[in-house]
């Protein structure tokens, strides 16, 4: 009976066991960062800098594959149920993380399938108009709308990204009659509201950058609750009429849960050394990304957190993605 029982414990922990082996072989062979985004978006341009410089430092080479689909949720679902070895990352943001879990039914549970591993950034969300579009401030775009009903359109990253929420959240407090649009990821609906089919968005600054340059759209205001440092001359929406409006696009990397604690505690140490690199705070810095970095147990607070902010929103505002 002791022999039997002894050889059933045995079978029990021969897979932690297992574990424990792989993570301090760890990594053996290259990585995947899944990003749940499309390529030429800012959070591939974040992967990208984070998956190169990390070759450099674990010897592995970090493969990016971008699966934006489903408003990021396909991506983020991959990575929930694929082998908890620490080989597959996905670097997703507030939408798959703590929007759609209010908004539709998902085939992965963040609390149970995923293992946060650490905030990558967090930016304002920009509110960007089509430059054909008379107005020049929120106040202007308010008046105009309320002038114009029926006659605006906005783009999306994604039905139930931060910029689809953050527009919602705009309609409900200026009283903007507009459409929604979405796309999958910040290329296309920026090429939309460029070219006229959508007249305003919201997004990150990285994509806007440029044709707000080019004088094809214009930036008129900032979710920061204050005014952005790395944007100090745009003036954020609760200044401009409308005091409390705050709406924060973070993102993060997380891999599946069960993944060995030691690898978890790696890829975060070696991530927050990328991040403070001086070289990649003032390339991100430049590309409107504010970094962060942190615990493990800090993104996991975020994630928790947005979602009690923003389900009273949600239900407020009715939202559902089917």
């Amino acid at each position: 009976m002791n022999r039997f029982l002894v050889r059933f414990l045995a079978a029990l922990a021969a897979p932690f066991l297992l574990t424990g082996a792989d993570a301090q072989t760890w990594p053996d062979r290259p990585l995947r960062i899944v990003v749940a985004a499309p390529a030429g978006s800012s959070l591939d341009t974040l992967a990208r800098v984070i998956g190169d410089r990390l070759k450099d430092r674990i010897g592995q080479p970090a493969i990016i594959e971008n699966k934006p689909a489903a408003g990021g949720t396909v991506a983020t679902a991959e990575v929930a149920k694929s082998a908890p070895d620490g080989y597959t990352m996905v670097l997703s943001f507030n939408g798959p993380l703590a929007f759609a879990p209010l908004l539709q039914k998902l085939p992965y549970d963040v609390a149970k399938d995923l293992a946060p591993v650490i905030i990558t950034s967090s930016q304002p969300n920009v509110l960007a108009v089509n430059a054909q579009l008379p107005a020049k401030s929120l106040q202007e775009l308010v008046a105009w709308s309320k002038a114009n009903p029926g006659k605006l359109n906005y783009a999306s990253v994604g039905n139930g990204s931060s910029s689809h929420l953050t527009m919602e959240l705009l309609k409900v407090a200026t009283g903007i009659d507009a459409v929604h649009v979405p796309f999958n990821g910040s290329p296309p609906a920026v090429t939309a509201t460029v070219q006229g089919e959508t007249q305003m968005m919201f997004a990150v600054m990285q994509p806007l950058q440029a044709q707000i340059q080019a004088g094809k759209l214009r930036a008129l205001a900032v979710t920061t609750g204050k005014r952005f440092p790395l944007l100090p001359d745009l003036p954020t929406i609760a200044e401009s009429g409308f005091p409390g409006f705050e709406a924060l696009a973070w993102n993060g990397l997380l891999v599946a849960a069960a993944t060995p604690r030691p690898i978890v505690t790696r890829l975060n140490a070696e991530i927050n050394a990328i991040l403070r690199q001086p070289d990649v705070l003032k390339r991100m810095n430049d590309a409107g990304f504010d970094l962060i970095g942190g615990t493990p147990e800090d993104f996991g607070r975020l994630i928790t957190g947005e979602g009690e902010k923003w389900a009273p929103v949600i239900r407020k505002v009715g939202l559902k993605v089917e």
